[in-house]
């Protein structure tokens, strides 16, 4: 459980200090069982960090975004299920101390719980180094998610244009299905195919649901053209 030396690699990170690795891997339900102190404060501070990182990285690569956008970007990349990728990225989950009614219900495989160990991480790395080093773990694992997440905000009206389309000449039944779901947790493909009143219009590929959604009411707009 304590050696950490494959994680360390896999987030190209070593820990002069691995107290402070291990803290950040603590959750609360094991950090109770074993009176010792859990994650949350580091938590609490890498979440900061991680916000004021990202919004830098969003402002400085992405000057044509306008600040609602660039607000928009910045929540998609650090929320839950974005972080909960990265985690999976580095199989977190194998090293996650939980306590024993979490290991019991998978705990350390949850959602929540392995997207606060990713903000307690940043903050144990700050600790450890600095700003940088922790600002490098940062961009190198959600810079791809930022990048995905400009697309989806240029192409936030095309589910309005298609329905408003569809429908001046009356009531329609529009309906977006994921009819395809490929690749690891981190790392999926999706395919969405929009219809019309049950007739299939259009379908498209996506890093995220909403992004396959997206192409596919792009792809109808196109061939409605």
């Amino acid at each position: 459980m304590e050696n950490f030396e494959k994680l360390e690699k896999s987030i190209g990170y070593t820990f002069k200090n691995k107290d402070l690795l291990k803290k950040a891997l603590t959750h609360r339900s094991y950090a109770y069982e074993n009176r010792i102190e859990s994650n949350e404060k580091l938590e609490f501070l890498g979440d900061s960090i991680l916000e004021f990182i990202s919004s830098k990285y969003i402002y400085n690569n992405y000057p044509k975004l306008k600040e609602g956008e660039m607000t928009k970007v910045r929540a998609e990349v650090v929320c839950e299920q974005s972080l909960y990728n990265v985690a999976c990225k580095h199989n977190f989950s194998d090293f996650l101390q939980v306590g024993k009614s979490e290991r019991i219900n998978h705990g350390n495989e949850k959602v929540a719980i392995l997207a606060d160990s990713i903000e307690a991480t940043i903050a144990a790395i700050y600790f450890d180094s600095n700003i940088e080093d922790a600002e490098k773990f940062i961009i190198e694992n959600l810079k791809d998610a930022i990048e995905v997440s400009t697309k989806n905000v240029g192409m936030k009206d095309h589910k309005t244009v298609l329905q408003e389309k569809l429908q001046m000449n009356g009531e329609v039944n529009i309906r977006y299905t994921i009819i395809e779901e490929k690749g690891p947790d981190h790392d999926k493909t999706f395919t969405a195919e929009v219809s019309c009143n049950n007739k299939k219009l259009a379908i498209g590929k996506g890093k995220t649901k909403k992004q396959a959604e997206m192409e596919a009411a792009r792809k109808a707009l196109e061939y409605m053209k």
